[in-house]
């Protein structure tokens, strides 16, 4: 291949990106379709000008039978007339399809990049070249403005990205499907084309031949507009992302299984950076984040900080929470308070009780003067009717005689008026004698126990909160 009008769009377009170094061993994923056979021999004519060294994957889909298979054989004869090293690979979509109920497209995708990242590993490949071109970026973009409301979404398909040790390159990205064809003739190289290209069973497929010809009857480089629109936004983005990660690590608390955060101060960045913010919270949360997952969950994310009623909480997929707790907002995970916590569990004495928010309880004895404080709790041991002492979760109607005050309170009220958010609620840890008296809702109220004096001998509670 000679140094054309190809070389003369292609060169420019991967400097700028710089998608290529000297010495690099590319991976070219070629299917026999124009566009992979293009960039095969454009990469094959460059590569001592840029000591490349290249490799060919041909992956056979098992959607078309013989003749998918029969695609891979093709380019493995032009690998060998081109010198080119050639590895063929099988996956089996319609297998997947019906174990993880995926259409075609998602399962050939999630397959064929499988193999990309186990070759380029087995080869050691600092590059994996990907034939998506100018067209296809269009109908990317067209796809996803119509499915979509997410502005990051126009950022298209990237030209670099990074994948598995190395990264993905797309040099074809500046080059319109009718270019391809026209120096597929020029080099004579015969391509052998996908018949499912031209069902409009496929959503892209039907951008692709009704939306964009209309687009191009308007401008034939509607492409490279739209390839500098998504270069332009990806710029963008990738800066809006990184003051978003800034903002979380000014405002935002991470966990393990929790997010939390002061509205006020979240409220008080961009609404911009507030929409990233909440996305890379659910990034952060989710190992993979669900499908069903969509924008009305954000916009009831929205909603649920401008409202003044607190102890609100929104229901995500897989069981997140999103709690209002006055001026704190919480990502959470519902826990499941087992059902031992809801009965009452002895208090060993001396010894250290578990309770069910992850704190401890430790019992000891003690003489001498009291010295409390809202983490300890001294019981006489002349309140013979107190003991055992025992732990549980609130259940409907507990009441408790509060020191200071005359007369009973409910346990539901006091927490509301402690402000205590209302997913704690619910593992509380309660401290009950034996004869069913609540003594102490630990670390905020305590009962009135009679005692003769300030001086004697006492079984001592201290509660330690978890370290986690």
């Amino acid at each position: 291949m000679s140094r054309s009008t190809l070389y003369d769009k292609l060169a420019p377009f991967m400097r700028r990106h710089q998608l290529l170094y000297k010495d690099a061993t590319v991976l070219v994923g070629v299917s026999g379709g124009a566009d992979s056979l293009l960039l095969l021999h454009y990469l094959v004519s460059v590569q001592d000008l840029w000591r490349l060294k290249v490799i060919a994957v041909s992956i056979d889909h098992g959607l078309r039978g013989k003749e998918s298979a029969e695609d891979v054989q093709y380019v493995e004869r032009i690998c060998d007339n081109l010198g080119v090293p050639f590895i063929g690979k099988q996956v089996d979509v319609n297998r997947r399809k019906e174990i993880h109920k995926e259409g075609t497209q998602i399962a050939a995708r999630i397959l064929r990049y499988q193999v990309f990242e186990e070759v380029m590993e087995e080869t050691g490949s600092d590059f994996l070249a990907l034939a998506h071109h100018g067209d296809d970026q269009v109908e990317t973009v067209l796809m996803r403005m119509v499915r979509q409301s997410n502005p990051a979404a126009l950022t298209g398909i990237p030209v670099k990205r990074k994948f598995a040790k190395g990264h993905i390159i797309r040099p074809l990205l500046c080059l319109s499907k009718d270019e391809i064809y026209r120096y597929c003739r020029e080099f004579h190289i015969v391509p052998r084309e996908d018949p499912s290209n031209k069902s409009i069973a496929y959503t892209r497929n039907f951008f692709r031949l009704h939306v964009l010809p209309l687009l191009k009857q308007q401008d034939h480089q509607v492409h490279l507009h739209v390839q500098e629109m998504t270069e332009r936004m990806t710029e963008d983005e990738e800066f809006l992302q990184a003051q978003s990660k800034s903002m979380l690590q000014e405002v935002v608390t991470c966990n393990k299984d929790t997010v939390f955060f002061n509205i006020d101060a979240f409220r008080v960045y961009p609404i911009a950076l507030q929409r990233r913010a909440f996305h890379l919270i659910l990034n952060y949360l989710y190992k993979e984040v669900p499908p069903d997952l969509s924008s009305q969950h954000e916009k009831d994310f929205f909603s649920l900080l401008g409202r003044d009623k607190s102890n609100v909480t929104l229901d995500f997929p897989k069981s997140l929470k999103v709690t209002k707790n006055y001026q704190e907002l919480r990502f959470h995970f519902l826990s499941q308070v087992k059902k031992e916590w809801r009965v009452h569990q002895f208090i060993k004495v001396p010894g250290v009780t578990s309770l069910p928010n992850g704190a401890t309880l430790t019992a000891t004895y003690a003489s001498g003067a009291i010295h409390e404080d809202s983490d300890t709790l001294h019981i006489p041991t002349e309140c013979e009717s107190l003991f055992p002492l025992s732990t549980r979760v609130r259940i409907q109607g507990d009441r408790m005689k509060v020191r200071g005050l005359n007369g009973h309170k409910k346990v539901k009220d006091i927490f509301i008026d402690e402000k205590v958010p209302a997913y704690q609620r619910d593992s509380w840890p309660l401290i009950f004698g034996a004869d069913g008296s609540l003594l102490w809702i630990v670390g905020l109220k305590k009962a009135e126990i009679e005692r003769k004096s300030s001086v004697g001998k006492y079984i001592a509670l201290t509660y330690t909160e978890s370290s986690e």
